[in-house]
Parts: structure tokens; sequence; C-alpha cells
């Protein structure tokens, strides 16, 4: 099939970019790699914008943009904090996890852990509620990922059809 190779960015609207600075990359780790700044053209007439990106390690992007306008700003953000599954899912190994666990707490933040079986995810909110995800894989989910690939759309249409049985076998006892 021919379609996209990677996530090129994840757009969110920041209410202040020095603290979305602090929090991406002092916190989670994320360096940050590019700013443009854009007068206001056909599309946003009127709008002047700073957009910045911070890279993960695949060259993907999360971005933010903030508006010189704070009440343009105010109305493209959301009007409530992102559900807990409205999120953005970041992948790392464990030692990276616990690092951003430890810049966390150290910056008065409270993230929480799940641990779903197939991952154990934590999960901490950025300053302007859009909630990130750091998730650590399963040891065995090279072995088990292409079972999942094979199944998958027989999973989903078991599911459609109105079967909602539990398949994640992973998942410890709670």
């Amino acid at each position: 099939m021919n379609g996209p190779t990677r996530l090129h960015h994840h757009a969110y609207v920041s209410a202040d970019l020095e603290r979305t600075r602090s929090f991406y990359e002092d916190v989670v780790g994320l360096p940050l790699v590019a700013t443009w700044t854009e007068e206001g053209n056909d599309a946003t007439a009127g709008v002047d914008y700073c957009h910045v990106f911070f890279e993960l390690g695949d060259g993907s992007a999360l971005s933010f943009f903030q508006f010189a306008d704070p009440d343009v700003t105010a109305s493209h953000q959301p009007a409530a904090p992102s559900s807990a599954f409205d999120h953005v899912a970041l992948a790392a190994d464990e030692a990276a996890r616990d690092a951003i666990v430890a810049r966390s707490e150290a910056a008065g933040l409270v993230p929480f852990t799940l641990d779903h079986g197939y991952c154990v995810s934590t999960y901490l909110a950025d300053p302007d509620g859009l909630l990130i995800e750091i998730t650590v894989d399963h040891p065995d989910i090279e072995t088990t990922a292409p079972e999942r690939a094979r199944t998958a759309h027989a999973e989903l249409a078991r599911w459609l059809g109105g079967d909602h049985h539990d398949n994640n076998s992973f998942r410890p006892d709670t």
C-alpha cells in the first residue's frame, strides 16, 4: 500500500510558548528544532503567530502555535482539558520513562502510570492540558506484534459485530 511513511508533526495551540518549551524540552526531553514566526497570509489574514517544533527520534515532531493576539490563542484552545482518551503517546524505553518521571516530579507535576499489559504508560498533562503518554512496550512486543497485525481486521470486525470480549491477555489482574 502506498501511504504516509511516518508522522510529520502533531500540532496544538499553546497559551505560553516559553512554558511549553520548558515542559517539552526540560521535562519530556525533546529538543526544540525549529521556530517559525509568520505574519498573517491568505489563510490567516491579520493573524501573526509563532510555530515551534520539538523533535522525536524518528524526525517527527510535536508542534505548537501561539498567536500574537492572546484572544486568537484562546479562541483556538480547547474549552476543557483533554480526556484520558485524547492524548499523544510517545515511545520510550524504561530508563527514559523513569528520567521523565523524575524530571516531572522535580517540576511539581504529578504523573500517573498504568500497566496495560502490552505496554506500561505514564501520563502527564502539558501546561495547556494536552495529555502526554510515555509508553514502554512489553518486552515481547516484537514477537506478539505480527500476530496482532495478522488478526487486527478480524478483531475489529468482531468488536463492531457486538462481541466485546476482552482479548488483552497481557493486562495484569486489577
